[in-house]
């Protein structure tokens, strides 16, 4: 089958989209797959070969059976090139516009699951104020940890804002927690092994933890009792089931012994050699090859089903 793989893009998640492309594509290639690289520039450009790309509507894609789009943030992974891919007539891996949109935006995705009793930590817009101290104040529509700065003290606030608004006009403040971070995989309607995110060092799980080597450890399986285990597995499915959410997801939680609280969830998590989503199920026993190839059958699945509806 032939595979168009996007990476890159606008967002300051560029090169680790980059990173994650070039796995998927080693993982498509490796499930027998024929493999089509397409960059997208920071300028927006999209390119294969060197060669500037002329899409049009119901055109598809370099005559590729399915696109994965492995773009991270504003731009690639918020509904934006999920609109396009739909106009381009094109099955492609993940989830579809709105709920791309959706779960790009922390305010809007833990609005969303409020009312379905999802057990979240306490958040708010900074209008609002910190959610007592420590706090920690996000850009909205960022992922990677980019732009997120912990707040120890009131005094410090506005300046947090002022930092998280540089990335995005749109900022979510939370809570803090004490709780394990734990994250698990889904794939379809399968949910991965939990896994337990340990940082090296001081600090936290911020970008630098995230994508050096030697920055964490991810414990499989986590450290917490089977009751949080199942509960924290049954929320997962949940939420990405409310959010319309189709494909794979990585879905984040803090664990305080029974407690379980959402976190965030990503409709395109990263892939990279140092990712989570792929060593999850790689630990739950479906090996990097086997996870890229399932997702293409769903993404074919998906617009089936979908082109099959009269609209």
């Amino acid at each position: 089958m032939r595979i168009a793989v996007l990476s890159g893009g606008r967002s300051s998640e560029h090169e680790v989209s980059l990173n994650s492309g070039a796995s998927v594509r080693e993982g498509l290639a490796a499930a027998g797959h024929d493999v089509v690289d397409v960059r997208l520039e920071r300028d927006g450009t999209w390119r294969h070969d060197g060669e500037e790309l002329a899409l049009h509507p119901a055109g598809g894609l370099l005559d590729a059976d399915v696109v994965f789009p492995v773009l991270h943030g504003p731009f690639g992974e918020d509904g934006t090139v999920q609109g396009l891919l739909e106009l381009l007539d094109v099955p492609y891996v993940g989830s579809g516009v709105a709920a791309s949109a959706v779960c790009m935006d922390k305010l809007l995705l833990k609005d969303l699951l409020e009312p379905h009793d999802i057990p979240q930590v306490a958040y708010g817009r900074p209008e609002d104020g910190p959610q007592g101290f420590p706090c920690w104040v996000k850009p909205a529509r960022l992922g990677s940890s980019v732009g997120i700065v912990k707040v120890e003290r009131e005094e410090d606030f506005e300046a947090a804002v002022a930092e998280a608004r540089s990335y995005d006009p749109r900022v979510i403040v939370e809570a803090h927690s004490d709780g394990l971070e734990v994250e698990c995989s889904v794939l379809g309607d399968q949910v991965s092994e939990p896994g337990e995110i340990v940082v090296l060092g001081d600090g936290w799980y911020d970008y630098e933890a995230k994508y050096t080597p030697g920055g964490m450890a991810l414990e499989v399986p986590a450290r917490i009792s089977d009751t949080a285990r199942e509960r924290l597995r049954f929320l997962a499915l949940e939420a990405f089931t409310l959010a319309g959410c189709s494909g794979l997801a990585r879905v984040d939680f803090f664990v305080d012994g029974e407690t379980v609280m959402l976190n965030e969830l990503n409709t395109m998590p990263g892939f990279t050699a140092t990712s989570v989503y792929g060593k999850l199920w790689e630990a739950s026993g479906v090996p990097y090859a086997d996870v890229v190839d399932r997702l293409v059958a769903l993404a074919l699945s998906r617009y089936e089903a979908e082109r099959a509806a009269r609209y």
